[in-house]
């Protein structure tokens, strides 16, 4: 399946989330699977629950795996095979999540004969 986003500008991020201001970090407008893109997730160095802004690979890396490369295609997944898919069920446990600040999200559409975005 392919699919994209569009990410809003760093202070649209800030003024939202009221995160960013101090490490903005520059990120593509149009993000693709694999490719790098903004999200927020809990801070790793926190006692609290405090977020941050990091730029990570659009796509989880599953434990299984030999290398950070994917050979195939892990940025979505149906919400009723989270919890059994062995890609997805111990993050899913866990309670790994993080947040994907998006302006838009699409797909293409063929009906035309050409991709539609």
């Amino acid at each position: 399946m392919c699919n994209r986003y569009e990410t809003p500008e760093v202070w649209e991020v800030e003024r939202f989330w009221h995160i960013g201001r101090h490490n903005q970090l520059p990120w593509p407008r149009q993000v693709f699977p694999r490719a790098p893109g903004p999200f927020i997730r809990r801070a790793r160095d926190a006692s609290g629950y405090e977020r941050e802004l990091v730029v990570g690979q659009w796509g989880l890396i599953p434990w299984f795996a030999k290398t950070a490369k994917l050979t195939f295609s892990t940025n979505n997944a149906r919400s009723e095979e989270l919890a059994v898919k062995a890609t997805f069920k111990d993050p899913w446990k866990r309670g790994q999540r993080c947040i994907i600040p998006a302006a838009s999200f699409d797909e293409p559409n063929w009906e035309s004969g050409k991709n539609q975005w």
